[in-house]
């Protein structure tokens, strides 16, 4: 699917000794990917390294720099995502959530004033955000803007309408789906948006591929040889977390320092192999894996998915569970083959210390992610659900 091939064939070594892939070596056939994917349910996207740097540049423009504004966001939500805010000074304000994963709307209207810029929801796990006609009701009394979060989900479409495109403004991260360095996407659906819209000189796609390119691709080439066994290993690496084998992005420090490390374009490399992907058969190896994982888990009362069905056109990101003991849960796992299981998310200190989020906190700690990436082989899940021993 990726040809990677095509690539090796094009490192030359440079003056420095450093090797180095010249634009002129990948391959030059039209795009038939995912920008003809998104144009089928979208007037206008610009692509980022980074969500959220697209999600900064979407909402610069409509900050009000001379009064205090904030933007609503979910209490189970990474702590990262906030820091665009920051940057823009404007207030980061959490409101809790139902165990169903929607907002507890009692508790968000509570929190919305006259200085509410912004509302955002959240498609979790690549599946729709559970009550969104009554958050886009609240919205639209309150005379604000609703961004659109699908950082996990840009190949999913429901009812005909993609997701992250359901709001004034929408980002989705394409690294958390392909095996690219980076690949964010910016959504401008209302006009207001589009018109205040002006990209910084973090939008667009890089002109040439850089080092950090050629260590992606070195990387991923030693894993070829190197990941063999047991199957499921293969692009499990914590992929709602960014700690992916072969990243050159750091993944440790604070929210703030990790958001800095991600300011950078997309990159030469992710456009070509973004644009080298088929969306239809990704979403069905996805759709396929998360089917097996259910059958696996259907025999264990003590392990609850978190979505009871898979609604067409959904290319899930993971295959989300409930679990009293997590900790259990994942050695079990690890024990069975399956590596680089983990919890979700990474909260934010405000939101842990703070009873009124105690849902969120909850679900933090119970919801482990198991892997239904592409590149897992059916066959080697089913050996995992023979060999899986819980009780």
């Amino acid at each position: 699917m990726y040809r990677w091939q095509g690539l090796r064939a094009g490192f030359q070594i440079d003056d420095s000794g450093t090797p180095s892939l010249l634009v002129t070596s990948l391959p030059t056939q039209q795009p038939t990917g995912i920008e003809r994917f998104i144009d089928r349910y979208a007037d206008e996207y610009h692509f980022y390294g980074s969500g959220k740097v697209a999600l900064r540049d979407g909402l610069a423009g409509l900050v009000d720099g001379a009064r205090s504004q904030n933007v609503l966001v979910p209490a189970y939500l990474p702590d990262g995502v906030v820091e665009p805010l920051r940057e823009l000074e404007v207030e980061p304000r959490y409101y809790a959530v139902e165990p169903t994963l929607a907002p507890d709307f009692v508790d968000l209207e509570r929190r919305l004033d006259e200085d509410t810029l912004a509302v955002m929801s959240v498609n979790y796990f690549g599946f729709p955000q559970p009550g969104l006609a009554e958050l886009e009701s609240i919205v639209a009394d309150a005379d604000c803007y609703h961004i659109d979060d699908n950082a996990h989900a840009p190949l999913s479409v429901d009812h005909g309408t993609l997701l992250g495109t359901r709001g004034d403004i929408g980002i989705t991260s394409l690294w958390k789906l392909l095996p690219i360095p980076n690949g964010a996407i910016l959504y401008c659906t209302d006009e207001s948006v589009s018109d205040r819209y002006e990209p910084s000189p973090l939008a667009g796609i890089r002109g040439r591929v850089d080092a950090s390119d050629c260590r992606y691709i070195l990387k991923s080439v030693i894993q070829e040889f190197l990941d063999t066994a047991p199957p499921v290993r293969h692009s499990v690496d914590a992929l709602l977390t960014g700690r992916r084998s072969g990243s050159t992005t750091p993944t440790v420090g604070s929210p703030a320092d990790r958001y800095e490390a991600w300011k950078t374009q997309m990159s030469t490399l992710s456009a070509y192999l973004a644009n080298d992907i088929d969306p239809t058969e990704i979403r069905q190896t996805r759709r396929d894996n998360f089917r097996i994982w259910r059958h696996i888990l259907d025999d264990y009362d003590t392990l609850d998915p978190v979505f009871d069905s898979l609604p067409d056109g959904i290319c899930p990101q993971a295959f989300p569970v409930r679990t009293d003991d997590a900790r259990a849960f994942i050695a079990e796992l690890e024990r069975v083959g399956v590596d680089g299981v983990h919890t979700w998310p990474r909260l934010a200190g405000t939101v842990l210390e703070n009873p009124a989020y105690e849902t969120a906190t909850r679900l933090s700690r119970e919801i482990v992610t198991l892997p239904v990436h592409q590149h897992v082989d059916s066959a080697a899940l089913e050996s995992v659900g023979d060999a899986l021993q819980w009780e």
